[in-house]
C-alpha cells in the first residue's frame, strides 16, 4: 500500500477516536489548546514530504527541542558532555528530584528535565541566553530550510511562571556543582528552547539530519547521529520509552505539547502531533498513530 494512502487511513482513524488524552494543564498556555487536533508528516530520504490532518498547524515542541540542544552540545563538547549527564533510562518521572538526589546531581540522561537543563547550561558557556537561543534557532532553521520558525514568548513566560519543579532541579544541580551558570540564566534559556513552535511538516523536515542518508542535511557526524538515535530509542519517552520501543520499534522523542519526532534510519523523519497526553505525558493519539504507521509500512530498526 502506498504511503499516502496509509497516512490518509491513519488520519481518518484518529479523527474517529473519542478518547484523546488530556492536554498539559500545568502549563497555562498549553492548557488552552484544542485536544481535537491531529497532524502527521513524513519527510522521506528522497526529498518528498507527505502529510495528513493538521500537519501545518504550529505547536509548542517542548521536550522535542532536547534533541536539537543535545546535537549542539555534542558538537561542541563531544564525549566530555557525559561527565555531567548519563546515558541510561530513568525509570522515573521526567522531573524527578528524588533520582537526582540519589545520584549526586548527575542526571540519568539528557532527555529528562534535569539532564536537559545541564545540556542547556553547557551550550550557554561563553554566550548570553540570547546568543545561545540564536544558535539553536539557526541550527533548527538550517536543518528545516525554513526561516519562519520562531519561539513563542507567551509559552516561555507561562513556563517561567509555573516551572517551580524545574527551578528546584536547577538549584539542586547548582548545589552539586553541575550547573555552571545561575539557575535563572540557564532556566530562562531552557524555557525559551521548549517554547519553539513548529508544525508537523517543519518538525519532520528538521529531523532529517538524523536519518543519516545521502542528500539529507549533514549537521553533525554520522557517529553522533547514531548515538542520538540510540538515546531517543532508550530514553526519548521517559518511563514510557520501553513501551514505545516495543510498540513502534523506532527512535522517538516526545514533548508535552503533544508532538513526537520519530526517525526511521536511512528512510524517513516522522512528526506527529495530538495535544492530548497519556498518563506518562506522551501524546496518546500520536503514539497510536506512529505505531500504526510502523506496522503498515514494516518500518523498524529490528528488521
Amino acid at each position: 500500500m502506498k504511503l499516502g494512502k496509509i497516512l490518509k487511513q491513519i488520519g481518518e482513524e484518529m479523527a474517529s477516536r473519542e478518547e484523546r488524552g488530556r492536554v498539559a494543564g500545568y502549563i497555562p498556555e498549553l492548557a488552552a489548546i484544542d485536544p481535537h487536533q491531529f497532524g502527521m508528516a513524513v519527510a522521506l530520504a528522497d526529498g518528498r514530504v507527505l502529510s495528513v490532518g493538521d500537519a501545518d498547524e504550529p505547536f509548542s515542541i517542548q521536550s522535542v527541542s532536547k534533541v536539537f540542544t543535545l546535537a549542539l552540545a555534542l558538537g561542541r563538547y563531544g564525549n566530555q558532555l557525559w561527565r555531567r549527564v548519563g546515558r541510561e533510562p530513568s525509570g522515573r518521572s521526567f522531573n524527578s528530584i528524588l533520582q537526582l538526589e540519589q545520584e549526586n546531581g548527575i542526571p540519568r540522561n539528557p532527555f529528562i528535565n534535569a539532564g536537559a537543563i545541564v545540556v542547556t547550561d553547557a551550550i550557554l558557556a561563553g554566550s548570553t541566553p540570547r546568543e545561545a537561543l540564536a544558535t539553536l534557532m539557526t541550527f533548527i532553521r538550517t536543518a528545516t530550510d525554513d526561516d519562519t520558525i520562531y519561539i513563542n514568548d507567551e509559552v516561555a513566560r507561562s513556563e517561567r511562571e509555573t516551572g517551580h519543579r524545574n527551578y528546584s532541579l536547577a538549584h539542586y544541580l547548582r548545589s552539586c556543582d553541575n550547573l555552571l551558570h545561575q539557575p535563572d540564566w540557564t532556566l530562562g534559556t531552557y524555557f525559551h528552547q521548549c517554547a519553539v513552535e513548529m508544525s508537523c511538516r517543519q518538525l519532520a523536515r528538521a529531523g532529517r539530519f538524523l536519518i543519516n542518508s545521502s542528500g539529507m542535511p549533514q549537521m553533525i557526524s554520522s557517529m553522533r547521529v547514531r548515538r542520538i538515535n540510540a538515546l531517543m530509542m532508550t530514553c526519548g519517552h521517559y518511563d514510557g520509552s520501553g513501551d514505545f520501543a516495543y510498540r513502534v520499534g523506532l527512535p522517538g522523542k516526545s514533548g508535552v505539547g503533544g508532538g513526537i519526532l520519530v526517525i526511521v534510519p536511512g528512510r524517513a523523519s516522522i512528526a506527529v502531533w495530538s495535544p492530548g497526553l497519556n498518563n506518562l505525558g506522551n501524546s496518546k493519539l500520536g503514539t497510536e498513530a506512529v505505531e500504526m504507521l510502523a506496522q503498515r509500512t514494516h518500518w523498524s530498526v529490528f528488521g
